[in-house]
């Protein structure tokens, strides 16, 4: 088939890569204009753009998809079907343009997850699995019929980084198989339950502000779902300063400790040597990381990074605080 091709970030190259090298035909790479970078704010070219030039393949860097120069240069390619991943909402009234309108690769299992970031969310709401999903595109947002998916666990520990990579993969051999259908007129659009849909929006800075009031495991979903980006962050009280929390896991209540919320919620008898902590509140592992209690259990640290410092692993944390900070350090 003759494809016209809507990708922009890196996410989106292995797709393109693959298309050229199968048997179907990229007419045009439509990808965002090109963004100033770095210190010298030069401008640069979006990783589809790179790739596509790469493969000489002709692209077109629209400022708007609504103009009727737009819609006659994809009136031109006499196109078959419109790949859509990883780009921006399209107006629908370039569907008809292709033959069989357009499709989109979506990282989530719709209708779960619906908008901007499904994959961070996935992680970041502690969900056991996701997947992908090759739809039609209609008039709504991640709305319409389903022509494949393909469906993976989530580790307990794995980052909405790590499940990038794996969903490319699956993304890919799902593209490939609806294609196949849709040119064999085989293809079944499955329509989504639109009752059970979930959104997905785009992540800010600020979602990955940590309240230790929530359980370590809601906790700990968060810091893997926003990892390699916004990255989850604590604010020290007191200074304001900002801890970058790279990485985590929950830990149960050391020897000697107990959350305050925790000790409500269990309600057990206390021996008198133990130590009630509130949440937020930082003590050492025996294994030298920093823990922090939290709404239930503890959170243990093993990436951190206070801002504008070097990462450091949790015990490197440890050793560069001064001893009386160890006892004594709290977040918000």
């Amino acid at each position: 088939m003759k494809l016209i091709f809507m990708g922009t970030p890196e996410f989106a190259v292995s797709f393109l890569e693959t298309l050229h090298n199968s048997r179907h035909q990229v007419a045009l790479v439509v990808t965002q204009p090109d963004k100033p970078k770095g210190r010298g704010q030069k401008l640069a070219a979006p990783p589809v753009k790179e790739k596509a030039l790469e493969l000489g393949l002709p692209v077109a860097q629209p400022v708007s998809l609504k103009t009727p120069e737009f819609h006659d240069l994809i009136r031109a390619q006499n196109a078959d079907l419109l790949v859509v991943v990883a780009y921006r909402i399209l107006p629908d009234t370039l569907f008809p343009l292709a033959r069989f309108g357009a499709v989109n690769v979506h990282g989530s299992l719709l209708p779960k997850f619906r908008g901007a970031a499904p994959v961070q969310w996935a992680v970041a709401t502690g969900e056991a699995e996701t997947g992908v999903t090759v739809f039609q595109l209609d008039k709504e947002i991640d709305h319409g019929g389903v022509l494949a998916r393909a469906v993976t666990p989530i580790g307990p520990e794995e980052t909405a980084g790590d499940l990038f990579i794996r969903l490319q993969g699956m993304g890919r051999d799902a593209l490939m198989a609806a294609l196949d259908d849709l040119e064999a007129g085989r293809a079944k659009p499955e329509p989504q339950d639109h009752g059970k849909s979930t959104p997905a929006p785009k992540l800010k800075k600020e979602d990955g502000l940590l309240d230790f009031r929530k359980p370590a495991h809601h906790l700990h979903d968060r810091i893997r779902g926003f990892n390699p980006y916004p990255i989850c962050y604590a604010i020290q009280a007191g200074t304001g300063r900002i801890l970058r929390i790279h990485a985590a896991r929950r830990e149960p209540s050391p020897p000697g400790l107990m959350a305050v919320y925790d000790a409500v919620k269990l309600g057990i008898q206390l021996s008198p040597d133990t130590e009630i902590v509130e949440s937020g509140t930082m003590r050492v592992s025996q294994d030298r990381h920093p823990i922090i209690a939290t709404g239930e259990g503890w959170l243990k640290l093993l990436e951190v990074q206070w801002e504008g410092k070097p990462r450091v692993s949790g015990p490197d944390f440890i050793n560069g605080l001064q001893p009386a900070e160890r006892e004594s350090l709290r977040f918000q």
